[in-house]
């Protein structure tokens, strides 16, 4: 429980981190937002991989390697969509990485919801899902800025945020019963 609790909140460390990166990059050169949209799925990518490892491996837990595989395929497609067609191709890459993600997170947070905090993670896939078919039909008109797809992220990095703090009351509460 304590591995879990710690990856949330290096989950949420690491979102809130690119979060800032976005919004001090509204104004940046193209190279520097394509990396960031870039940056974004190949850390979930590894982040999935990781907590994977941590609970079993990846045969044991489909969604995160299906999540995993997702994203790493969604780092490469939004190095080539943003290159193509800039941030409309980029923001079209986003959204459909989220609307699939986001049914992977709720899956798994469904899976693991015994564990205690998954409320919160699925909460955050079900409203990734909607935001990524949000963000993927805006791509078609005036597509978000990079600084606009920053709440996505924050609100993401809030979600494991509390779902760390919740493990973290969870077993002090427990620790005090017993002790």
């Amino acid at each position: 429980m304590n591995s879990l609790r710690n990856f949330y909140f290096l989950r949420a460390g690491a979102a809130f981190a690119w979060v800032a990166l976005a919004s001090l990059s509204a104004s940046a050169p193209a190279l520097v937002v394509g990396a960031l949209l870039v940056i974004y799925p190949a850390w979930d990518a590894l982040a999935n991989v990781i907590d994977a490892q941590r609970s079993g491996g990846l045969q044991v837990n489909p969604g995160q390697k299906f999540n995993a595989l997702t994203s790493i395929v969604t780092a490469a497609c939004m190095a080539v969509a943003f290159a193509l067609r800039g941030n409309a191709g980029g923001v079209l890459v986003f959204g459909v990485w989220a609307l699939l993600a986001g049914l992977f997170q709720l899956a798994v947070g469904i899976r693991r919801r015994k564990l205690g905090g998954q409320a919160f993670m699925m909460i955050s896939g079900a409203q990734s899902a909607l935001a990524g078919v949000f963000f993927a039909a805006k791509s078609f008109g005036a597509a978000p800025t990079i600084a606009q797809l920053a709440p996505y992220a924050a609100f993401g990095g809030l979600y494991f945020l509390l779902s760390a703090l919740w493990l973290t009351f969870k077993r002090n509460r427990t620790d005090v019963a017993i002790g």
